[in-house]
């Protein structure tokens, strides 16, 4: 099937949020897939190549977090997913995150919003390089879109592999927030706790369970990768105080 690129998939129980969401995105060209529970939306899924899923928190049988979870750890999908909650604390967004979600956004939303989030989600997803890139034993493929540190896996989002290139591009320099935000988000500048959220899982993703912190945390400057200690680097303690605050 040629969709050109405009396939998407909207999970959502509340029939008349799924109709709305539906007709706009139909009315602009976008073939649209429906599921109304998450193990219907797991099914569909792993049958189909969306391009990105709108995907609901609350859900019958199988909650939004799982369903993302699942998508990323059991079937292996990159497919941008765009998570709806009504739920709108930090540990919640935190949660939508690590489980997988791209973005988070909180109901209720403006539907314009809405699609620059996912042509911006869409667009990123499709950018590709070549070269793999090493920073002591981090290793990242910008073809396949893989990372690995010791020769384990590394599960990435498409934005936490999106920083994580950035910043392994420009190691050991210092990467500025503000680089970060335009590099990733261009146009469409994130709230603060979005890139905040998503440095504090790269964070985990990269450094949990080694005894070198390879993330970086540059107090009043930004971020860097880098395999040895340097003027510019925060101690230890430094770093994991401002852990959550990015």
């Amino acid at each position: 099937m040629n969709h050109n690129g405009r396939l998407i998939l909207i999970v959502e129980d509340h029939l008349p949020i799924a109709e709305m969401l539906g007709g706009y995105f139909e009315a602009g060209g976008y073939e649209v897939d429906f599921a109304r529970d998450g193990a219907e939306a797991l099914r569909l899924s792993a049958n189909n190549p969306y391009d990105a899923i709108l995907l609901d928190r609350n859900l019958p049988r199988i909650d939004g977090v799982e369903v993302c979870r699942r998508i990323r750890q059991e079937q292996r999908r990159a497919t941008p997913i765009l998570m709806l909650t009504a739920r709108d604390s930090v540990q919640d967004r935190v949660e939508g995150l690590e489980a997988g979600a791209d973005d988070y956004l909180t109901k209720p939303f403006s539907i314009e919003e809405l699609e620059a989030r996912l042509r911006g989600l869409m667009r990123r997803s499709r950018k590709t390089a070549s070269e793999p890139i090493r920073v002591g034993d981090l290793v990242l493929d910008p073809h396949s879109m893989t990372a690995e540190r010791g020769g384990v896996t590394i599960h990435l989002t498409p934005i936490g592999f999106q920083i994580l290139h950035l910043l392994m591009r420009e190691a050991p320099r210092v990467v500025s927030r503000e680089e970060i935000q335009r590099e990733v988000w261009r146009d469409e500048p994130p709230d603060s706790d979005s890139l905040r959220s998503h440095l504090y899982i790269l964070r985990k993703a990269i450094d949990r369970g080694h005894d070198t912190p390879l993330l970086q945390t540059i107090p009043g400057m930004g971020f860097r990768i880098g395999e040895h200690p340097s003027a510019f680097t925060a101690s230890r303690n430094q770093r994991e105080s401002v852990a959550m605050r990015g």
